[in-house]
């Protein structure tokens, strides 16, 4: 039976909307928080929520799983969560807007289907075509117009390479083995990537200053928590497993949009028109790539991936 369609959107709209927001939550929490400890600390709370969710729901046999699956989640991790989400987070606090770092991180489908070309995966014209608009699009991106005064390309190019690193991530977790439950997967991710995000802080040295710290900063650190990793997340994995994947994958052109008019709204991001003519031309391009692979999907031209299981802790 399928479900209601108003459960369908609202899950929908939380996922559009909690993830959008993360970029500009994680600006805020920068202000006054050293970044990568405290992003360690918000997957390290939200992994020991899930983990006593799993206990009180399904006790111990929830924890099921190979030594072997938990290993390849937290390695996956540690590519989704100090390789991607450390980057952005460091990038934002080199004050790179958190819009713009939400447009070049929509760039990772594109990055997935060039590391599936390396793997011998010969995608359809529509997604080459699609793949070349969106380079063009991140291209512009990477113009100095698209950036405000004072921002360097530096931070660019680091959130350039964090999308390659939560495609990689993804990319891997399509094709290892990983534990059937996909919250344990979760978790086994969050704890892999909170790890190495706490020890890429202590080598960068970064402590917290209590006397400085924000209000604003502490409430955002919470909202990634609660909101970032676990509702958004879990309205997701529903999704995923009630609603057709072409629907649930509007996410990746979805997000972006909901970043920039966020980061505009409430802190005055400015939005160039260079940024917004990379931004759209990147959003198409995603859109375009998406609808193609889940169309090749459908029609058994391509083989189904574990669909989620790398997107499970959100930016």
């Amino acid at each position: 039976m399928s479900p209601a369609p108003w459960r369908t959107w609202t899950a929908l709209g939380l996922v559009y909307v909690v993830w959008g927001s993360t970029y500009l939550a994680i600006r805020y929490v920068v202000e006054s928080l050293p970044p990568l400890l405290t992003a360690s600390a918000r997957f390290l709370v939200a992994s020991a929520l899930v983990i006593a969710y799993l206990l009180v729901r399904r006790g111990l046999t929830a924890f099921r799983a190979t030594p072997r699956e938990l290993a390849n989640a937290a390695v996956i991790g540690l590519l989704l969560l100090l390789g991607g989400n450390g980057g952005v987070t460091l990038a934002e606090q080199a004050h790179l807007p958190s819009g713009l770092a939400a447009l070049l991180v929509a760039g990772v489908p594109l990055w997935v289907v060039l590391l599936r070309v390396a793997a011998d995966d010969r995608p359809a014209g529509r997604t080459v075509l699609g793949v070349a608009l969106g380079f063009a699009g991140l291209a512009v991106l990477l113009m100095p117009g698209a950036r405000p005064a004072g921002v360097a390309l530096g931070p660019v190019l680091l959130v350039l390479g964090s999308s390659l690193m939560w495609a990689l991530g993804s990319f891997v977790a399509s094709r290892v083995a990983l534990p059937a439950d996909p919250l344990l997967t979760t978790v086994a991710q969050m704890l892999g990537g909170a790890v190495g995000l706490a020890v890429a802080g202590a080598v960068r040295r970064e402590s917290p200053s209590v006397s400085g710290v924000r209000t604003s900063s502490v409430l955002a650190f919470a909202y990634l928590v609660v909101f970032g990793s676990i509702v958004a997340f879990t309205a997701y994995s529903w999704l995923l497993g009630n609603a057709p994947i072409s629907w649930v994958s509007t996410y990746a052109y979805v997000n972006p949009v909901v970043a920039v008019l966020l980061g505009a709204v409430f802190v005055g991001e400015q939005v160039t028109g260079t940024t917004l003519v990379g931004g759209l031309v990147t959003v198409a391009a995603v859109g375009v790539v998406v609808a193609e692979e889940g169309r090749r999907r459908r029609s058994g031209q391509m083989p189904v991936e574990r669909q989620g299981r790398a997107r499970s802790s959100a930016t």
